[in-house]
């Protein structure tokens, strides 16, 4: 996970995980659904959704949240989503033996996420 400060934007939390192995159209039917909310709306949303794809989602919001109460001391309770997304990331390509000596390609998927947390005091 890498985080960025943007110091032009005023007080935001920006988190970006790379190569999440999943399809990107099932990270952002979890996406979608928190885009906009608060803190801990998003946090009882994810811990409660059925999908795979909501646990990694639910790391990088951790994660976010703790970079911006430690790193410029941001409260988790006053905070929002103000900007999720998620684009496609390179494929994993393997080859699986099939018979008569052939081969068959695997792609595997794989997505990256970011988050963008801002404070709700400032707006």
């Amino acid at each position: 996970m890498l985080m960025i400060k943007n110091s032009n934007s005023g007080r935001e939390v920006k988190v970006l995980a790379k190569h999440i192995s999943m399809s990107v159209f099932k990270a952002r039917r979890v996406i979608d659904q928190i885009r906009g909310r608060s803190y801990e709306e998003t946090l009882m949303i994810l811990e409660l959704m059925p999908y795979r794809a909501s646990y990694p989602i639910l790391k990088l919001v951790y994660s976010a949240a703790a970079n911006a109460n430690h790193n410029m001391g941001l409260n988790e309770a006053d905070s929002f989503i103000s900007k999720a997304e998620v684009n496609g990331g390179p494929f994993v390509k393997k080859l699986r033996p099939r018979a008569r000596g052939r081969s068959y390609p695997i792609k595997r998927p794989t997505c990256h996420i970011t988050i963008v947390l801002k404070d709700k005091s400032q707006i």
